[in-house]
């Protein structure tokens, strides 16, 4: 009888999501963005091998500024972020090791659809900047009605 009073009980909880801190967002940010540059690395690495002449070909950039290669890199990272947000519902890698989690703001788990909508909001120029403040709630968070929240100080009461 005990059991099962319990156990209804523990179906009747609510979480209460705790927000992540600024400090947590913006170590997600380097983690994540250190591990896209390196994969970024390993696949220049091997197309190098495979066809060295296809890296010569990406060097004719005349104005000196590498602006399409600016603008490349930040959809690649976009492109990135959404596969790696979707695929792992909400998670990156740097989101596992602070354990963090994007949510939808009803505390549901994010849809690819919003995953891809999160990380093309990155492209967006200075997005990063806009996690600074407080509480954190950058332009990717606002534009897709979303929050990371912090997993280890979120409770059920």
């Amino acid at each position: 009888m005990q059991t099962e009073q319990t156990s209804q009980n523990l179906l009747d909880v609510e979480p209460i999501y705790v927000r992540a801190q600024t400090g947590k967002r913006f170590l997600n940010y380097i983690i994540d963005v250190i591990v896209f540059y390196l994969l970024i690395v390993v696949v220049g690495i091997i197309i190098a091998l495979i066809s060295p002449a296809a890296l010569d070909s990406l060097d004719n950039d005349t104005t000196g500024f590498g602006l399409f290669e600016r603008i490349v890199t930040l959809i690649l990272y976009a492109v990135y972020m959404s596969v790696v947000e979707a695929v792992f519902k909400g998670k990156s890698l740097g989101k596992l090791i602070t354990r963090t989690r994007a949510l939808n703001l009803d505390g549901s788990r994010i849809s690819t659809a919003t995953a891809f909508a999160r990380g093309f909001s990155r492209a967006v120029p200075f997005c990063a900047l806009s996690a600074f403040g407080s509480p954190c709630n950058p332009w990717q968070d606002k534009w897709t009605d979303t929050l990371v929240i912090d997993e280890k100080q979120t409770e059920i009461v």
